[in-house]
């Protein structure tokens, strides 16, 4: 199990079961751990599902990747008393603005 922080301090896991899962479904993100960090903690937009308030998606772009230019998606399910992230992909988009480097606010 790997344990990540995000943007918000708080504490994530990444359980072996969800990083082979990524790493198999998604074969572009073998090896993308340290970029998996990296968009926790420094996101370029954070979007709260809205069929499902306890799921994030943390959104950075990165200008080459294993696939070009995307975007890397770290959904995250946010529990009370435990944090912990679904899946990880590289997209060509994002979703609707709730928290942004531009505006620096907290999520709605």
């Amino acid at each position: 199990m790997k344990w990540f922080r995000d943007i918000h301090n708080r504490q994530i896991r990444l359980t072996d079961e969800r990083r082979e899962y990524i790493e198999v479904d998604h074969p572009e993100m073998f090896g993308q751990i340290d970029r998996i960090r990296e968009t926790l903690l420094n996101p370029d937009v954070i979007v709260r599902l809205r069929t499902d308030s306890e799921v994030e998606l943390f959104y950075r772009h990165y200008d080459t990747t294993p696939v070009t230019e995307k975007y890397l998606c770290a959904v995250v399910k946010v529990l009370t008393d435990d944090i912990f992230i679904i899946t990880a992909y590289f997209t060509d988009k994002k979703g609707v603005r709730h928290y942004g480097k531009e505006n620096n606010k907290d999520m709605v």
